[in-house]
């Protein structure tokens, strides 16, 4: 049944897309049947051209895309003698403004649809270039030998012979010029006259000199040497002219050699195609698919050619370049909407181009609010340092749109060097790092690349990619830290350490991989794994050391874990399948993590708390919270930050640090909480803290975080 609906669903969209289809070749047979020279209907040559509109359609949704069948079509309507110039025009006029709107591909943005047609745009141009020039070509040949043979057979057929060579001669719809081998212009025919102004005498006599131009290929010349001198019979290439009123004449000019009976040159035979608007359409093609459409600047593809020249330089040369992002953009976009926004980016793309005029600068722009500016030069360590002050410069002022101000301000990341050590990819990704980098530090600055911190940058990258592989290979381990009666010494529980064995970086800590995971949503699976294994071990503890084992197994708790909707449930499960008391578990939260904290936010936490799991208010004394509020939060333990304690490692220890704990301690016993100690790392520490009233500790002084076997072993030794 499923597959029948899906087929059905099919069948209409394909109905729908041949509708589409039908009404793209009318809407074209419309536009160019007037500019074609066939002897087909209108209702024919619709039918004519509807396999041609969905070889496009095709094109535009191929993957991967290929412009090739765009190419066959712009042959196809020159091969139904739609040769007017006009066909062409209008014919791309159409392909422009209907081919997405009919026959766009749902899955792929608007932008990628436009960028697919523009392609597909210049593709058909060329084909329909490529397929008149070829046969303008056939007609060249045979008017050339229409030419010679009518020069040969003067003698015996005059009169008829010079007729039928003026006929082709002038009827022809290229330009045809003929010359002496010394360079002088001796025939003309009425089109090569149009071409140049209309002006024949500006044209005839003239030497074949005087029509070089400053963009002609140096071979151009050397091929019309070899011509001359009989050592070559023909040359095809691409050459300006200037015309009479000074405009430039692009063409396709084909130049023959004409010997006489005895096999000697005698004269140069030139066929001239005018490809001026052909070249002015693939230059304006060009633009759009370089240049951005809102801003005008330069787009990624020109920059990346731009930037590849650059790092790939000869040596000795330098570059600069420097990656903006504007701060806070996305803020105007979603209060004020994405035409503000693109208003005030247009203004943006002003000043930053009024910044990059000296030679060998350029401003483009990479997408959103994503600006570069490029130097090269010999001084680029100065100019690029100079270009980025500029650009903050020209942001400071307010920008004003639809009567209101804004302020606008960037962070970017400056990379300078030499060509050729670095590729335009290396570059940029260290461009990017480095505008991060600004931004984390505020904004409104620049920074300059360093290559540590890129490497430090690449590897958190990499970590952040690896996490979640990582944790269904089972790289992560937990060690144990032993929490210890400062009354006794005796071991009262266990903090779990989570570890990630890394294949390539070994062993790291918490510190390098536990805010990437927070970021990338990862804490939540990891953290419950945490507390399963966790739990686990504390359930084998129990029934192995009958005889006063860890009663308690602390684990750590995230914000984000906080705040997951999952926290309770998770918590209830994990106990129930390891059948530990909740009152052998306690949850360290982080002060900071409750710093105004709501009843909502609060509410997990309480159901914990009443089920009998411990909670613990972990860093206690950094977050700077209101001593007040700790009577509303539903913890049992307080954990001192090591902090206050440092100073007792000192002998005599310092009597601000002794009267701080002492007032945290009454404080706490006051309120019903036992105080546990960090970084213990003397005896004098934590006979000190004994005596203060402090509960528990933990530190290097008892144990180094380890294996679960070694949780009963305690090396008492001064890291003093």
């Amino acid at each position: 049944m499923r597959q029948t609906s899906r087929a059905a669903g099919s069948e209409g969209d394909a109905d729908v897309l041949e509708d589409r289809l039908r009404r793209f070749a009318t809407i074209w047979s419309r536009a160019i049947f007037p500019a074609t020279a066939t002897s087909l209907t209108r209702p024919e040559f619709e039918q004519h051209l509807l396999p041609l509109a969905r070889e496009l359609s095709s094109a535009l949704h191929a993957r991967p895309f290929t412009a090739q069948a765009a190419h066959q079509v712009g042959a196809a309507l020159v091969g139904a003698h739609c040769t007017d110039p006009d066909a062409l025009g209008r014919t791309l006029g159409v392909v422009d403004a209907y081919l997405v709107l009919y026959c766009g591909d749902p899955e792929q943005t608007a932008e990628e649809n436009r960028a697919r047609c523009a392609r597909l745009q210049h593709a058909l141009a060329a084909g329909f270039a490529q397929a008149l020039r070829e046969r303008t070509l056939a007609e060249q040949e045979s008017i050339a030998r229409s030419s010679l043979l009518a020069r040969s057979e003067a003698l015996q057929a005059m009169h008829a012979t010079e007729a039928r060579f003026r006929a082709v001669f002038e009827g022809a719809a290229i330009g045809i010029g003929i010359a002496d081998l010394e360079g002088n212009v001796l025939e003309v025919n009425d089109t090569l006259t149009q071409m140049f102004g209309g002006l024949e005498n500006h044209v005839r006599g003239r030497k074949v000199t005087d029509w070089a131009h400053p963009e002609d290929r140096p071979q151009v010349w050397q091929l019309y040497q070899e011509l001359v001198t009989g050592e070559r019979e023909h040359y095809r290439v691409e050459k300006p002219f200037y015309r009479n009123d000074g405009t430039v004449l692009w063409t396709n000019l084909t130049v023959s050699l004409l010997r006489d009976a005895d096999g000697e040159p005698q004269y140069q035979l030139a066929l001239f195609e005018d490809t001026t608007e052909r070249r002015l359409l693939n230059l304006r093609l060009r633009y759009e698919a370089t240049h951005d459409a809102l801003t005008g600047l330069p787009n990624r593809t020109l920059f990346f050619e731009r930037l590849e020249k650059a790092v790939s330089a000869p040596a000795g040369a330098r570059f600069g370049l420097c990656y903006l992002d504007l701060d806070g953009f996305k803020t105007i976009n979603d209060s004020l909407g994405h035409a503000t926004g693109d208003r005030l980016l247009v203004e943006v793309a002003d000043r930053l181009q009024s910044c990059a005029t000296a030679p060998g600068e350029m401003v483009a722009r990479l997408g959103g609010d994503e600006f570069v500016a490029l130097t090269t030069g010999p001084d680029t360590q100065n100019a690029v340092d100079e270009l980025a002050t500029r650009i903050l410069a020209a942001l400071a002022t307010p920008i004003r749109v639809d009567g209101r101000e804004f302020t606008v301000r960037g962070s970017i990341g400056i990379v300078e060097g030499p060509a050729g050590e670095r590729t335009s990819a290396e570059v940029l990704r260290s461009a990017d790092i480095t505008m991060y980098r600004a931004k984390s530090a505020g904004g409104n600055r620049f920074e300059i690349a360093d290559p540590e911190a890129d490497a430090r940058a690449i590897t958190r990258h990499g970590l952040t990619n690896a996490l979640p592989a990582a944790l269904d290979r089972g790289e992560f381990f937990i060690e144990y830290q032993p929490l210890v009666h400062l009354g006794d010494g005796s071991v009262h529980g266990a903090e779990a350490l989570v570890r990630w064995c890394h294949p390539q970086h070994g062993v790291l800590g918490p510190d390098r991989f536990i805010p990437l995971a927070e970021r990338t949503g990862l804490i939540v699976p990891l953290g419950r794994w945490v507390l399963q294994e966790a739990v686990r071990q504390a359930r084998f503890w129990s029934r192995r050391h009958t005889d006063g084992g860890p009663l308690r197994i602390n684990v750590n708790l995230s914000p984000a874990q906080l705040q997951h909707p999952g926290l309770v449930a998770d918590t209830v499960d994990v106990l129930e399948r390891s059948g530990l008391e909740p009152g052998a578990l306690c949850l360290e939260v982080t002060e900071s993590a409750l710093i105004g904290a709501d009843e909502d936010r609060l509410k997990p936490l309480r159901q914990l708390a009443e089920m009998g799991v411990d909670i613990a208010l972990d860093d206690f004394g950094t977050g700077y919270s209101n001593l007040a509020n700790l009577r509303r939060l539903p913890v049992s333990v307080l954990k001192l930050d090591r902090s206050f304690t440092q100073g007792m490692q000192r002998h005599p220890a310092d009597p601000v640090d002794l009267k701080i704990v002492e007032g945290i301690v009454s404080l706490a016993h006051s309120l019903e909480l036992a105080v546990t100690v960090e970084g213990v790392e003397t005896a004098a520490q934590a006979e000190q803290l004994r005596e203060l009233g402090c509960d528990t500790a933990q530190g290097w002084y008892y144990a180094r975080p380890g294996a679960p076997d070694r949780i009963h072993t305690l090396v008492l030794a001064d890291a003093v």
